[in-house]
């Protein structure tokens, strides 16, 4: 029985598991030009068997469809655009793109890793529910980098609107 605990441990060191899943979260908050505005939720990120599981559990937000990125810095302070305007959470900067692809495909391609499942939140403002980033297989190196929910939908493609035509940021929280 010694030997079989010993085995087991064994191979999920060599494939890179533990016996404990990483889990890593961040509470998400409106984005403002001012001091982070009302708190809308939290975001789980758990690490599985076929990628990332993320646990929505999300209220007071807009109904409909909400693109949801995990963006390059840890920050949801006012910040630049790409023009150089100063928007809500604009200090996150751009997408989690860490091999440079520079291009948005969504969760499924191959694209910015940064791209998550579009959210769908239900005619009361809230969005519960269990997603999976496949490409993602550490969420501990997520840690220090902020996830965002965007105003519009994801169609998961730069055409016919950049970045999956999500547009202004509109909760944001540090995984942490």
């Amino acid at each position: 029985m010694i030997r079989l605990v010993q085995t087991s441990a064994a191979v999920l060191a060599l494939l890179g598991g533990s016996a404990q899943a990483a889990s890593v979260h961040a509470d998400l908050a409106l984005a403002t030009l001012g001091a982070p505005g009302a708190a809308v939720g939290t975001v789980t990120l758990k690490d599985g068997p076929k990628g990332a599981i993320l646990k929505i559990d999300l209220h007071g937000l807009p109904p409909g469809a909400h693109g949801f990125h995990i963006h390059d810095k840890g920050s949801c302070d006012p910040g630049p655009d790409k023009t150089g305007k100063i928007v809500p959470a604009g200090a996150a900067g751009g997408h989690f793109d860490p091999a440079a692809t520079g291009k948005h495909e969504g969760p499924d391609g191959m694209g910015h890793m940064g791209d998550l499942p579009l959210i769908t939140v239900d005619a009361a403002g809230g969005a519960k529910a269990s997603l999976l980033a496949p490409r993602i297989t550490s969420v501990k190196d997520l840690t220090g980098h902020a996830l965002m929910l965007h105003a519009g939908g994801d169609n998961y493609s730069d055409t016919p609107a950049p970045l999956g035509g999500g547009g202004a940021r509109l909760a944001c929280g540090v995984i942490g």
